[in-house]
Formats: C-alpha cells, sequence, structure tokens
C-alpha cells in the first residue's frame, strides 16, 4: 500500500480494519482514544483513502465512533453493554465450539491442548496479560476450527468491544484459576469430538464471565 491519496482497494481497507481492531485487543488503543488518520496513514502505510473507508467500516461495527471536525476514536462501551455482548458471545461461540468437535484433526486436538498448556502456565505464574493473550488464543482457534465464517465475522466485532472489560474480569481475585479450569474442559470436550457437550462447556464458560461482569459491577457500587 502507498501512503497518501489514492484508490483504496478491498485489500487495503481490510488490511487496516484487521490493524485496528489488532490494537484495540493488544491495548495499544484505549476506549476513547483519539485515531487520527494521519497517525494511521504513517503506522500502517496505508493511503488515505483506505483508513477512511476502514475507519468508516469500523464505525459501522460499533467499534470507532466518529465526530465532525474531531475525528474519529475508539468507542467507549458500558459495563451492561459488555454483559450483552458476552451473553450474545456465548450463543455465537457455542454453535462454532459444536462445529470445531465435529471438524477437529488429532493435529487440531494437539495444538489445542498446548494452548491448555499455556494457560496453565501464566495461571502458575499470576501472569494477567499473557492469561488474556492466551485466553484469546484459545477463543480464536476454536472458532477458526469451526469454519464458520459468519460466526467469525460476527465475534471480530464482539470480541474487539468488550475487551476491556474481560481484561479487567480477569484482575478478579481467583478468577484466572477458575477461567483456567472452564477453558480446559472446552478444550477437552472438543478434542472428544462431542458437539452437544462442547456447545453447553462453552455457551458454560461465557456466563461465567458474565457473572464475573456482574460481580465488577457489584465492586463499583461498592465505593
Amino acid at each position: 500500500m502507498t501512503a497518501g491519496g489514492g484508490t483504496a482497494t478491498t485489500d487495503a481497507v481490510a488490511v487496516v480494519v484487521s490493524a485496528v481492531r489488532d490494537g484495540i485487543m493488544q491495548g495499544r488503543f484505549a476506549p476513547g482514544q483519539r485515531l487520527p488518520e494521519a497517525d494511521l496513514v504513517a503506522l500502517y502505510d496505508a493511503s488515505r483513502g483506505a483508513v477512511r473507508a476502514a475507519l468508516a467500516q469500523l464505525e459501522n461495527e460499533g467499534i470507532v465512533e466518529r465526530e465532525r471536525n474531531r475525528g474519529a476514536r475508539v468507542r467507549p462501551i458500558s459495563l451492561q453493554e459488555a454483559v450483552e455482548i458476552t451473553e450474545a458471545r456465548a450463543v455465537v461461540e457455542g454453535l462454532c465450539a459444536a462445529k470445531a468437535a465435529v471438524k477437529a484433526t488429532p493435529d487440531d486436538h494437539r495444538k489445542l491442548r498446548e494452548l491448555g498448556v499455556a494457560l496453565a502456565a501464566t495461571v502458575e505464574n499470576s501472569d494477567v496479560v499473557a492469561y488474556s493473550q492466551v485466553n484469546q488464543q484459545i477463543h480464536r482457534a476454536i472458532r477458526d476450527l469451526s469454519g464458520h465464517e459468519t460466526a467469525g465475522r460476527m465475534l471480530d466485532r464482539l470480541r474487539t468491544q468488550s475487551v476491556r472489560y474481560h481484561y479487567t474480569v480477569a484482575l478478579l481475585p481467583g478468577r484466572p484459576s477458575v477461567g483456567l479450569q472452564e477453558h480446559l474442559e472446552v478444550i477437552e470436550t472438543v478434542c472428544a469430538g462431542d458437539p452437544e457437550v462442547a456447545e453447553q462447556r462453552m455457551r458454560a464458560h461465557l456466563l461465567s464471565v458474565v457473572d464475573a461482569l456482574h460481580q465488577l459491577d457489584a465492586n463499583l457500587h461498592q465505593w
């Protein structure tokens, strides 16, 4: 891609959209942070047209908001919206787990179990940042194994919107240990090739996250 003006190709726009999403997921772009077009052009070596089109797409997805004469910024979301997003994810990711249970190969099983081992190491080391990263990798791996493209597009939007709250949930006392056990159960049911139980376990895991979000809300109201 060439910086400056010019026509934005579909591929060029997709690259910028993906890069901004990843930046939000990885904490490089915080809720409310400005996203000046010139900065994104330089950061991603993109055309201004590609950046503008990418920001428009991200705005339609509810990830970015744009204000006249003020430009774009990462859209902050409320705790209640994070709860609703996670409830929706429970349904969609449950579907993905069921599909993955049917499609996953022995090599896929090995890779999923390796991610489970990596997650256990983050809990043992009390590394919340690494825990959140591996957590995301497990969910992404199961989503990819499902081969369900429509679900994947939905989850790109939903996970990016609520990522900040899920990192905060991981800071709750004891939550990483609970999350580890839930993820290991999901992994094993996918590896066992049982779509019904895999779907149930994934839904149960994300509804457990909903409970943790409500706990966050209760903690906030204590202050």
